[in-house]
């Protein structure tokens, strides 16, 4: 009779252990649902675009920011990146972002011949409209921690004026978290445009119960190919 009746508790208890168990496994293998990883936190900067305005990180608190890295006097066989900037910006009224701002920042690594005027014709050749994407540089010691030690950013000048660096694209949440990096002068603006609509949806939804969920995704590293 004792027997029975402690049978009953440990079923309910092996139950409480195995359910969880059986939610881990399949949550782990199908992925319902898919984030991009939390990779560090991006550094702060202040800058000066092409309109002569101040941009900090701050200012691009609550946006989903795509950084790119060149000079304005880089010309082939030096990477070109903005074919790339421009080709998303004209996609991005396709990207379901919701009320989530998407923001495109091309910084430049040569403040000393970079001006503003200089910035303001790159991006008209370009095609930074200095709203949806802005171009911008700042001070040299700074950008050296700021590109160098906060977006991992390799760049050195060369004797002829020019400079040698990563072609890289660096992708930041609206909680200045760094999402994704890209390191080619050409990565794939569908997969980029996939990417902003992964942080802009698990923006939306991880409030709630679904917080959970999302928390989930990424401790079991449910991350797109």
């Amino acid at each position: 009779m004792i027997s029975r009746v402690l049978q009953k508790p440990a079923r309910i208890l092996y139950a409480l252990i195995f359910l969880p168990v059986v939610g881990i496994l399949v949550f782990a293998t199908l992925r319902p649902i898919q984030v991009l990883p939390r990779i560090t936190l991006a550094p702060g900067f202040s800058l000066l675009d092409q309109n002569s305005a101040r941009l900090t990180n701050e200012d691009l608190r609550g946006h989903i920011v795509l950084y790119n890295f060149t000079y304005s006097d880089c010309a082939a066989p030096c990477p070109q990146t903005s074919e790339v900037m421009r080709a998303l910006k004209n996609r991005l009224g396709e990207i379901d972002a919701g009320a989530i701002p998407v923001s495109l920042v091309t910084i430049s690594f040569d403040p000393d011949r970079d001006s503003p005027e200089r910035l303001r014709a790159y991006a008209n050749y370009a095609g930074a409209d200095g709203k949806t994407w802005r171009v911008a540089t700042g001070d040299a010691t700074r950008l050296k921690y700021a590109l160098g030690g906060g977006f991992n950013l390799y760049y050195a000048p060369n004797a002829d004026g020019t400079f040698t660096f990563d072609s890289l694209f660096v992708l930041v949440d609206g909680w200045g978290i760094i999402r994704a990096y890209y390191k080619t002068a050409s990565p794939s603006v569908d997969r980029l445009a996939r990417d902003i609509g992964l942080i802009a949806q698990e923006a939306r939804n991880s409030t709630g119960a679904a917080k959970y969920a999302y928390e989930a995704a990424h401790l079991f590293l449910c991350y797109p190919p």
